[in-house]
């Protein structure tokens, strides 16, 4: 048990009631953090996900809310330091999507919703959480392969995963005199509930990867936990890709 690599730290992460938010909660947990859930929607999912974290021993506690929201961004960072005394690692991971293969269909209620979820939110919450954050700290965002390949039927979504990518990198540079680290990792093709909703059962992109398969949610959330611990105290505004082999430059 002494040998916990996040033990007494306490991550927030966004989008952890379910695919690859959930199974960096878990993994987390294992390690002995306490976790913190920004959950949308899905009050059923959330529950189970704090039940399984909890029976690790650790505290969790679920806020349901919109990061859109600049409100429930600042209460959501006030709650949990209330409820742990301090936030060590911000995991924004949330994010939607809605696939259309002709831009001239694409609504402006859709990619209005896709820049708010996917990283306008990200950039409030940070912004939130921030000042609780303190050297030794890390921030985590989850971007996509998408961002470097582009993807014909995800242009908006493609668009801010971009965004992501740059976010990261300039705010680890604004980071860096406080000791505080930031990077992203860009999952290729995952078997998630959002993928599997968007695509069927099947995500068309699978054929592109080296492994020819999707990556299950347990396989990418090691790359974030590397990420939050000492072993990656060199790495700042960086990505990592764990995308089943396919070459990207960045």
């Amino acid at each position: 048990m002494n040998n916990l690599q996040l033990k007494n730290k306490t991550a927030l992460i966004t989008g952890a009631d379910s695919g690859i938010g959930k199974a960096i909660a878990l993994l987390f947990a294992k390690e002995g953090a306490n976790i913190a859930i920004i959950y949308h929607s899905d009050d059923e999912d959330a529950e189970k996900t704090q039940k399984e974290i909890l029976a690790f021993g650790n505290g969790c506690i679920i806020m349901k809310g919109d990061i859109n929201e600049n409100d429930f961004c600042e209460k959501a960072g006030k709650e949990v330091v209330e409820k742990f005394g301090r936030i060590d690692i911000l995991i924004n991971n949330a994010g939607t999507q809605t696939p259309q293969d002709d831009i001239s269909k694409l609504k402006e209620e859709d990619i209005r919703t896709t820049f708010n979820s996917n990283i306008i939110g990200m950039i409030l919450l940070s912004k939130a959480v921030f000042p609780y954050l303190k050297g030794g700290s890390s921030v985590i965002n989850t971007t996509s392969a998408v961002a470097y390949q582009g993807h014909e039927e995800l242009l908006d979504y493609a668009a801010t995963k971009g965004a992501i990518v740059s976010f990261t990198r300039s705010l680890a540079l604004q980071s860096k005199p406080k000791g505080i680290r930031v990077n992203a990792v860009a999952p290729g093709p995952v078997a998630t509930p959002l993928t599997k909703e968007t695509f069927g059962e099947k995500e068309e992109d699978e054929s592109k990867s080296p492994l020819q398969r999707n990556a299950s949610t347990e396989e990418v959330a090691p790359s974030y936990l590397f990420l939050a611990t000492e072993a990656s105290a060199q790495i700042t505004g960086q990505v990592l890709h764990p995308n089943g082999g396919i070459i990207v430059n960045g």
